[in-house]
């Protein structure tokens, strides 16, 4: 069975043969599907705060229904 592995940054699905893998020296593993997601998570960027990715969409639609529930 093909292992699907998925970004460590966006968290997209990347299909074998695709992407980079880098290993810290602590021995942590990250997937990278770009270098769009690899560039900004050298620079220390938050998942949670960059707007594309889907756990940046996931924090506005949370904020969104918490606004929408305080009405």
């Amino acid at each position: 069975m093909v292992d699907i592995k998925k970004c460590t940054f966006c968290g997209g699905k990347m299909e074998p043969g695709t992407g980079k893998m880098l290993v810290k020296k602590d021995g942590t593993i990250q997937y990278f599907c770009s270098t769009k997601c690899e560039n900004n998570s050298k620079l220390g960027r938050i998942p949670r705060l960059t707007r594309w990715t889907g756990a940046g969409i996931a924090q506005r639609k949370l904020e969104k229904e918490h606004k929408e529930h305080k009405k």
